[in-house]
C-alpha cells in the first residue's frame, strides 16, 4: 500500500499537470517538451521525472481526467424533464465548458486532429455508448410530438461543434470582435437558433 502523498507533493503534481495543460494545448504533445513543462511548473526536469515518468505520462494523465469532464454535460440530459429545455440546457453547459476550460477543449481537440491516439478506445465504446443513449431519448421526444424531426447525433455534432468552436478558436473569435466578450452574445444566438430549430412547427 503505496503512502500518501504529502502536501507538497500533491502541490507538484497540481503545478505539473497544469503545466502540461498549458503547453500541450498550444503545442500539442508532438510539439511539447518535458523541459518546457518543467519550467512552466517551475521545478527541475529530474523532479518532474519523478512523478510522471514520461512526457506521455502526463497527457494521459490530463486526459483521462478531461474524458469524465467531456461526458458529464450530455450525462445531465434528463430523459423526463422537458425536451427542448433539456437540450438548450446541455448546450448552455457546453458553452460554459468552453468559456471555463478553453485549455482544455483545446487538448482535447489536438489529440482529435492527431487521430486521437490515446483516447479511440473511450470515444469508440463510452462516448459512443452515452451518444446513442441520449439518441434513443431524443428520437422518443421526436416521436411524441415535443421536439420537430431532428438527427439526434447531427444534433449532438452541431451543438459540439457551436460551443467548442469559441475554445478551439478563440483568438480567431476575439479577432472578429475586439474587446467584446464572445461569450456574452453567443449564448442568447444559440439559444434562439436551436429553440426555433427544434419547436415544433404547431406551436412556431
Amino acid at each position: 500500500m503505496s503512502k500518501p502523498e504529502t502536501r507538497i507533493q500533491q502541490r507538484n503534481r497540481a503545478a505539473i499537470l497544469s503545466a502540461g495543460l498549458e503547453i500541450f494545448s498550444q503545442y500539442g504533445l508532438r510539439g511539447s517538451t518535458l523541459d518546457q513543462i518543467a519550467e512552466s511548473a517551475g521545478l527541475s526536469k529530474p523532479n518532474l521525472l519523478y512523478y510522471f515518468r514520461s512526457k506521455d505520462a502526463i497527457y494521459t494523465a490530463l486526459l483521462e481526467r478531461l474524458l469524465d469532464t467531456w461526458l458529464d454535460p450530455l450525462e445531465k440530459m434528463d430523459p423526463n424533464g422537458d425536451p427542448i429545455q433539456e437540450i438548450l440546457a446541455y448546450v448552455h453547459r457546453k458553452l460554459a465548458m468552453s468559456k471555463d476550460y478553453p485549455r482544455e477543449s483545446r487538448l482535447f481537440a489536438n489529440e482529435i486532429l492527431q487521430g486521437a491516439p490515446h483516447i479511440a478506445d473511450h470515444l469508440s465504446q463510452d462516448l459512443r455508448q452515452l451518444v446513442d443513449e441520449k439518441a434513443v431519448v431524443i428520437k422518443e421526444w421526436e416521436a411524441a410530438g415535443k421536439i420537430a424531426p431532428v438527427d439526434p447525433y447531427h444534433l449532438v455534432f452541431s451543438i459540439w461543434a457551436m460551443t467548442q468552436h469559441y475554445a478551439d478558436f478563440d483568438v480567431q473569435v476575439r479577432a472578429v470582435l475586439g474587446e467584446t466578450d464572445p461569450f456574452d452574445g453567443a449564448m442568447t444566438y444559440l439559444d434562439t437558433l436551436f429553440r426555433r430549430m427544434l419547436t415544433p412547427k404547431a406551436d412556431v
